[in-house]
């Protein structure tokens, strides 16, 4: 088995108190360094940066869909690919936090 390279990835959020709630409580991402503007996560290996960004004119708004075997896939968005066990675990912890 090949081991994965880990990525950076920074993307926009309005609110870091709440993005530091859902990543480090919800998805139990722990933190790296932070300062008033960014918090940088540990996201199953891969360093993901939370940064604020005002105005945010893009909350709630998408680039659009592609389909994607047969599902329209929200644009932009990422993620990690999880052994099935460790996903549905995930997905527990998320539906659980509402």
């Amino acid at each position: 088995m090949s081991t994965l390279t880990p990525f950076h990835i920074a993307f926009p959020v309005d609110d870091l108190s709440a993005a530091r709630w859902f990543y480090g409580t919800v998805l139990g991402c722990a933190e790296g360094r932070s300062s008033d503007k960014w918090i940088d996560f540990n996201l199953f290996g891969h360093q993901i940066v939370a940064h604020k960004v005002e105005p945010f004119e893009s909350a709630g708004q998408r680039a659009g869909d592609n389909p994607v075997d047969g599902h329209e896939v929200p644009v932009p968005h990422f993620g990690v690919v999880l052994p099935p066990t460790e996903w549905q675990a995930l997905a527990t912890r998320i539906k659980d936090a509402g």
